[in-house]
């Protein structure tokens, strides 16, 4: 009897993944595509359960100083030896999710963004040693790590992780932002939409447009906000909904897929049930 892989139901990180038996869903060439339509800044719109996470935790585990190439053994991504030498490990990464920034009042989903930010600062705290950085710059990198940082500090924060990681690594970085429609889709319910909008739209302009030190960004969510000013100045904005033929197989299932899946578990003739099941 062979031995089955386990199914990684809930997991979203990719390395897990990777490391720990699961079976996977080949979705590597979503980096060759990226980088062959290049846009300096990419969001990508999808229902719930569709990957998106799990999208961005491969993407950071591919292009993040330190990526092992064990993680893409086999995968389709790694017959590109060329991209491989020349994108794998190679660029800093700031990587967040807005998933949980769902206060019931403003200053309860800032505070909870404060907390993304400053988990994201842990995650790169060796910045705190690195000798190119000056005092002026650890200073800077300090206030990060605090949880009381004023408005003007929390805008600011994911363009200056970028900068101070680029002046480390002496390599632009990949900024990756994923569900970042949940803090406004929470703000609109509980009626401080235009406070939050406020917030993140200085936050993602600071990142994302007046960023010398950005290579390129990807962004998720479930939707495109309605009152989209978040997004307005923003040069080579790229949107790819889940009605783009763009990238749709990157995201979700194909037929191809969902049958291989089936058939690793001698589960064939629950095809059309599952199909139903979806809806096609």
């Amino acid at each position: 009897m062979k031995e089955r892989l386990k199914l990684p139901i809930g997991v979203e990180s990719f390395e897990e993944i990777r490391t720990d038996g699961f079976y996977y869903v080949d979705k590597t060439k979503l980096i060759e595509e990226l980088l062959n339509q290049w846009g300096k800044v990419n969001l990508f719109t999808r229902p719930r359960r569709f990957g998106k996470s799990l999208n961005m935790s491969m993407l950071r585990s591919f292009f993040e100083v330190g990526a092992k190439p064990e993680w893409f053994k086999g995968l389709y991504i790694s017959e590109n030896t060329a991209l491989c030498e020349a994108y794998m490990g190679k660029f800093p990464v700031v990587s967040i999710s807005l998933k949980g920034v769902n206060g019931a009042t403003y200053e309860e989903a800032k505070g909870y963004l404060i907390k993304v930010i400053n988990r994201e600062a842990r995650r790169l705290q060796f910045l705190m040693d690195s000798p190119k950085l000056t005092r002026f710059d650890r200073e800077l990198f300090d206030e990060l790590l605090r949880k009381n940082m004023d408005d003007e500090t929390l805008t600011s924060s994911l363009q200056e992780l970028s900068e101070l990681l680029e002046k480390h690594f002496g390599e632009k970085v990949i900024v990756l932002i994923d569900e970042y429609d949940v803090p406004l889709a929470k703000a609109n319910e509980n009626g401080f939409y235009d406070e939050m909008a406020l917030l993140i739209r200085n936050l993602f302009e600071n990142v994302l447009k007046t960023n010398d030190s950005l290579k390129f960004a990807v962004l998720t969510g479930c939707l495109r906000v309605a009152k989209e000013s978040i997004f307005t100045g923003l040069n080579n904005f790229k949107v790819y909904p889940i009605t783009s033929a763009a990238f749709d197989e990157y995201f979700g299932f194909t037929d191809a897929e969902v049958r291989a899946l089936l058939h690793a578990y001698d589960l064939d003739e629950t095809y059309e049930k599952v199909k139903a099941w979806y809806d096609g």
